[in-house]
């Protein structure tokens, strides 16, 4: 039976972290695969906290003769109603607590400690049981994911030929039009981050999309800023494929030593009928493994080419966890409206069109 330790809990902005901090963030990171994705690391808190003045980080310590020990790390906003969402809530896709094998914590003591009423998260990372076992569920997700290894070639051979198929005769088509396709792991070039914006950007507007996160001076200075970092904890790489002297399609993710999390793909839709975006996801998986990717993760969805790339998939959860306090119940009654009127519209295209409208005009009159 582990052995129940008292722990104090210090709340920090992420630009307090000590150096000693971080590198006990990095250790509890090292240890464990599923702790391994770049989102969980203390270098995306800090460049969300750069942006973000609500940015937190709770330190969870344990007392030891030579002085407190840190043994978990919580990243986390605060919003209204003494309501708490992971650190760069709307753009990060693993989420949770960071600690040491074997601790024993208490959901709601550490919201408690960090002034939650209630907790919400979108990506719980698998392998979160306590706060799953203490919220409340909505949703359930498969976040597809490529186990890197000796035998990958020979697996998506044996296993996905007519998808590989597929892409290799839009690779033969790309080169024959442009010029042999060739593959830059990461491309740390401004210029091309800014194609890659703009590129999603449109990307986006044409599937009605006008608001976008990508297109916020305060989103891009967190991506420039991971981008020029060289952590192992965590670092964006910006793939690039090149078919002769043309960039046709880039990725932008983050990595740690071992985890390639896929954050934002885009492509240069003159090439479509090449489908470069296929052709440089395989192009990624296929060279992982001499940059010492262990597992690549394309994140949640059910996309085709997710499905025929995937080795294995790890289960993300929807929900919260909520202590029994007035502003829980309040944050409740309130989000409860909100996700009514949002069933209404996924239920509803005719309604649902009219409201995309709706916001089009209200975004000409700004």
């Amino acid at each position: 039976m582990t052995e129940v330790i008292a722990m104090d809990v210090t709340v920090l902005r992420p630009d307090e972290l000590t150096t000693a901090d971080i590198s006990a963030w990095h250790a509890m990171q090292r240890g464990d695969l599923a702790l391994a994705n770049p989102f969980l690391s203390p270098e995306f808190a800090r460049a969300v906290g750069h942006q973000r003045t609500n940015a937190r980080v709770a330190r969870l310590t344990v007392p030891t003769p030579e002085g407190p020990h840190p043994v978990g790390f919580f990243p986390f906003e605060r919003h209204a109603l003494g309501s708490g969402k992971p650190i760069g809530s709307g753009f990060c896709d693993y989420q949770g607590l960071i600690h040491e094998p074997g601790l024993d914590w208490d959901p709601m003591e550490l919201l408690r400690a960090c002034d939650l009423a209630i907790w919400e998260y979108d990506h719980l990372a698998a392998g979160q049981t306590r706060f799953e076992n203490a919220g409340t569920h909505r949703a359930r997700a498969a976040s597809p994911i490529i186990e890197v290894n000796g035998d990958l070639s020979a697996y998506l051979e044996r296993r996905r030929r007519a998808f590989l198929k597929e892409v290799r005769q839009k690779e033969r088509r790309l080169t024959r039009e442009l010029g042999p396709v060739r593959l830059v792991f990461h491309a740390p070039e401004p210029a091309l981050l800014d194609t890659l914006i703009r590129w999603k950007a449109a990307q986006l507007e044409a599937k009605g999309l006008r608001h976008n996160l990508l297109s916020q001076d305060w989103f891009q200075a967190i991506l420039r800023e991971l981008l020029d970092l060289s952590s192992e904890s965590c670092s964006g790489v910006l793939a690039a494929l090149y078919a002769g002297e043309e960039v046709v399609a880039l990725r932008y993710a983050l990595r740690s030593r071992q985890v390639l999390a896929d954050w934002f793909p885009a492509y240069d839709t003159r090439f479509s009928r090449c489908s470069p975006g296929l052709v440089l996801y395989l192009k990624v998986t296929e060279a992982a493994q001499e940059h010492g990717i262990a597992r690549i993760d394309l994140g949640k969805g059910t996309e085709p080419f997710k499905q025929d790339l995937k080795t294995a998939e790890l289960a993300v959860t929807e929900g919260y966890v909520a202590r029994h306090t007035a502003k829980a119940a309040l944050w409740r009654a309130r989000t409860a409206s909100g996700r009514t009127a949002r069933a209404a519209l996924h239920a509803n295209p005719g309604l649902r069109r009219a409201a995309v409208k709706a916001a089009g005009v209200v975004d000409r009159l700004r």
